[in-house]
């Protein structure tokens, strides 16, 4: 540690941080727009300028910018001094040279950070009397809207969507004081993660054109703690409502998470909640041609008691898209034996294989922060990018750390971001991607192989191999792949923190079986290797934890005594399998029950629809790919109908049933205890967040910005007295603006805003220190540790290698950020970029066939039948097609599977 004097005052710092850093994470007030903590420093807008003195007799000293210069011990610094306060207003002010005076009219206003700078620097009056540069707005897409007159050349965009991002479409054109922030041409973005110029950018230059079409002010939001709902990777979100319609997503601050950044399709997809599919009241379907009626919630209860008594069996269906809460609550309505997971056979398999490996092997899960923190990597089987987007987004970052080496040796501090791009180039640590097609990042790996699942299990068991003589040998590797193997060897080997990515979107089980194989094979040379598997939905590992049977077990329970009763939870059971299984199933089933809060295929077919809460509506906890579990918070009471958490409704069946332990479940914490008590892998979740009984200062904790307007305006149609605000009967939050109006412990942070802080900035008021965890820690409990007695036995089946064919093809599952996923897929931006229905195949394909790109081809697998048009792609295998999944025009169809493919009569 050092010790530095600001401003007279004496504090011990890390020496290895700057002076704008440490000042920050001391609470001190110091403007800045270029530098950025997940960025580093560049001293482009000078706007942190501070005095510095060279001892305690210096009186004269010089101004420096803080944000490039290091804490050094011994450093005394002023920030009060009177020529450093007048630099940074003279800054200021050159800055607002050309800013228009659009503050009123500007979306970013009220959470600007030029805002909030230019009142800290002292400049409140504009001299400058000439005409102010202006610029073309350019079209980027559905989910950014551009209006580059606000710039003021802080590089922060660019900086971030290159360096960090990957992205290639955004750049800097002109020079001088004439500068040009966007693409070459109108057009959409490119990246996955353009969303996050949102908050990037300090200025109104970026904004979301999402919530430009129900704009509403940041203090008139009703926000609280949430999570991500899109993918398996549990990213932390901050959603805001007004007058009941979620009008947009903020990223929420979790280092061990996501940090500062999540992916657009948890950024935009918000919009299913407010799509007119929406269910908001119970429905009951009569049959015998008689109209579905909507009913009061006793009228349904009362109903849905009746199926069930004149059914044979009642059984129910879960989801890994709801919460532990509600899987658990059918599974005590239901019971054990007749509880059901959801999902298909063979994601069952998957997951449940998966959920082993971590829990019973020696290797830890990785965080996105332990990902972003490995030196090697190797990714065995999966397209992060479309997958699971941040881990994608975590794995750009590990590819910079074994360079880092590079500016240590040559004395440069690591803060130092242009200095250190420059010492390392474009060296990139060792990252090997082995997929069945090309990876969007593919530009920054050191090594690709392209294959099928079982040609990419082979080289992961050859590696292992490798790595340990003790795990199964590969026979039939030779040349270029033989030669792979020993460079993935020798980069896992010689790293500080390798890691393994894998997942279930192959299919393959022998692919999660060779990354343990690796990992294993690691520790037990002594590494500390680190696993992360990626899972397709939010809570597919918690209802994994659950232990329950496969959809198709379902299938065969209702097969085998029809006439039942089936409560389906939150799922579209034609997602899961084949239509045709699903129709003779729901067929079979005398009584059908679905609890959701979208309509979908499922919902038509059901004789009662329960309207259930969205992540938005309810609380909830779900258990990411890491195994950590996370509590989501309601945002906002759904005035329409009859809306509630899916456990809500189970609950109440219950009641009526005269079922207990339902009629103890008052609040989520009591379900919660009750959850822990049945299944002690839940035993943290009851401490995951503070209980509803928590204050602070006898105080709730207010969902409402303290200058939260039109309270009384919204209600004067009915009265001019304003309501009584409705309570949470779930956590420590108010539905209002009255409340603490301090720190609270970081799980249950509804917004960032400090004095003199209105932007997303105002993060650092609420963190340890700048860059490190929230005080009081991260959101969130492991749920899953490594086994410190763990026997190591190695997967021993290794797949035949592939051999092509002409009679047939292997069809491979293709997926996208856009498109392939359920809910996202509702939203109007999500929908604009996602694909149509394709086939892939490889260009030498295409050419023995005589076809080209956009032909139609039939595709056969199975008793399904397809006519689709071709892409080509020339780094899939030969004789292997890939199918994209998830679409909403496509069946589903369990892949990989084998088919054919014809020119057909077309």
């Amino acid at each position: 540690m050092a010790t530095i004097y600001i401003d007279g005052k004496a504090h011990e710092v890390d020496p290895k941080k700057n002076l704008l850093q440490v000042g920050l994470s001391l609470g001190y007030d110091i403007p800045y727009f270029c530098w950025h903590p997940a960025m580093g420093s560049v001293g482009a807008c000078r706007q942190c300028a501070v005095k510095v003195f060279q001892d305690e007799n210096d009186t004269r000293g010089r101004i420096v910018m803080a944000c490039m210069t290091p804490a050094a011990d011994g450093t005394r610094v002023s920030i009060h001094d009177e020529e450093a306060v007048e630099f940074r207003a003279s800054v200021i002010e050159w800055l607002m040279i050309n800013h228009p005076h659009d503050c009123p009219i500007c979306d970013e206003g009220g959470e600007c950070h030029l805002q909030d700078m230019t009142l800290m620097a002292g400049h409140t009056y504009r001299r400058h009397r000439f005409n102010k540069r202006t610029y073309h707005n350019q079209y980027l897409g559905p989910f950014i809207n551009h209006e580059m007159n606000r710039c003021i050349q802080c590089y922060r965009c660019v900086r971030f969507y290159q360096d960090l991002a990957g992205g290639r479409d955004l750049d800097v054109f002109g020079a001088h004081d004439n500068v040009y922030f966007g693409r070459h041409a109108d057009g959409v973005f490119e990246s996955e993660f353009s969303g996050n110029l949102v908050e990037v950018c300090p200025t109104g230059v970026f904004t979301d054109k999402t919530l430009k079409q129900h704009y509403t002010r940041k203090w008139d939001l009703q926000t609280a703690p949430s999570v991500c709902v899109h993918c398996g990777v549990g990213c932390n979100t901050i959603p805001g409502e007004r007058y009941n319609l979620l009008r947009r997503i903020l990223n929420r601050y979790n280092r061990e998470v996501n940090g500062y950044f999540i992916c657009d399709r948890g950024r935009f997809g918000y919009e299913f909640v407010n799509q007119e599919s929406r269910i908001y009241a119970p429905i009951i379907n009569r049959g015998n041609g008689a109209q579905a009626e909507v009913v009061a919630p006793d009228e349904a209860l009362a109903h849905m008691r009746e199926l069930i008594a004149n059914g044979k069996k009642t059984i129910g269906i879960g989801s890994p898209r709801a919460s532990l809460e509600g899987n658990f609550s059918l599974r005590e309505l239901v019971g054990a034996e007749n509880f059901f997971a959801g999902v298909s056979q063979a994601e069952h398999q998957l997951i449940n294989l998966a959920l082993k490996i971590l829990q019973d092997g020696p290797a830890r899960s990785a965080s996105l922060h332990d990902v972003s923190a490995a030196d090697a990597v190797f990714v065995l089987g999966e397209d992060l990018t479309n997958t699971a987007p941040m881990v994608a987004f975590s794995v750009r970052q590990a590819v910079r750390n074994q360079p880092m080496e590079i500016p240590e040796k040559l004395g440069i501090d690591l803060w130092n971001d242009y200095a250190v791009r420059e010492a390392v180039q474009d060296i990139k640590g060792p990252l090997v991607i082995a997929t069945p097609t090309q990876s969007k990042l593919d530009d920054i790996a050191t090594e690709t192989f392209r294959g099928t699942p079982q040609d990419l299990a082979r080289l992961g068991f050859a590696v292992a191999n490798s790595i340990d003589p003790e795990s199964p040998k590969v026979g039939g590797m030779q040349g270029s792949t033989l030669q792979l193997v020993e460079n993935i060897t020798r980069a896992l080997k010689s790293a500080k923190r390798p890691l393994i990515v894998s997942g279930t979107s192959c299919g393959s089980e022998a692919i999660l079986q060779a990354a343990a194989n690796v990992a294993w094979a690691l520790n037990r040379n002594g590494s500390p290797a680190e696993l992360s598997f990626t899972v397709p939905e939010p809570n597919s590992l918690g209802l994994a934890m659950m232990a329950a049977d496969s959809l198709q077990s379902a299938f065969d329970a209702i097969q085998n005594e029809a006439d039942s009763t089936v409560i389906i939870l939150e799922n579209d059971l034609y997602r899961r399998s084949e239509t045709k299984f699903v129709d003779d199933f729901l067929r079979a089933a005398k009584n059908i029950i679905v609890v959701d809060h979208t309509k979908n295929a499922t919902t038509d077919r059901a004789n009662v629809v329960l309207p259930a809460a969205t992540f938005s509506e309810g609380d909830g906890t779900l258990v990411n790919n890491e195994g950590r579990a996370q509590r989501f918070f309601q945002v906002f009471i759904q005035e329409h109908g009859h809306v509630q958490e899916s456990w809500r409704w189970m609950r109440d069946l219950m009641v009526a049933l005269g079922q207990k332990p339902a009629e103890e479940w008052h609040n989520l914490d009591d379900i919660a205890q009750s959850l822990a008590a049945v299944l002690p892998i839940f035993k943290q979740v009851p401490h995951i967040a503070p209980p509803e009984g928590f204050r602070m200062v006898d105080q709730k904790i207010p969902r409402k910005a303290h200058r939260a307007t039109g309270r009384t305006a919204n209600q004067a149609h009915l009265s001019v007295h304003e309501p009584k605000p409705p309570a949470d009967l779930d956590a420590p939050f108010n539905f209002s603006m009255e409340g603490f109006k301090g720190k609270v412990p970081g799980v249950l942070l509804p917004r960032y805003w400090a004095p003199g802080w209105n932007s997303v900035q105002a993060l650092n008021k609420f963190q340890s220190e700048v860059g490190g965890p929230l005080h009081d820690g991260d959101p969130g409990k492991r749920l899953i540790e490594p086994s410190d007695n763990a026997s190591i036995e190695f997967y021993q089946q290794i797949p035949k290698a592939y051999q092509p064919t002409k009679e047939r093809w292997l069809i491979v599952p293709l997926y996208h950020v856009f498109g392939s996923e359920e809910l996202s897929s509702l939203a109007a931006g999500i929908k604009e970029l996602s694909p149509q229905p394709y086939i892939t195949i490889n260009s030498e394909d295409a050419a023995e066939m005589q076809i080209e790109a956009g032909t139609e081809v039939e595709i056969e697998i199975g008793a399904t039948s397809l006519r689709l048009p071709v892409h080509l792609d020339p780094t899939l295998p030969q004789r292997v097609a890939g199918l994209p999944k998830g679409l909403a025009e496509m069946p589903n169809i369990s892949l990989p599977a084998w088919g054919s493919l014809n020119l057909g009569s077309g």
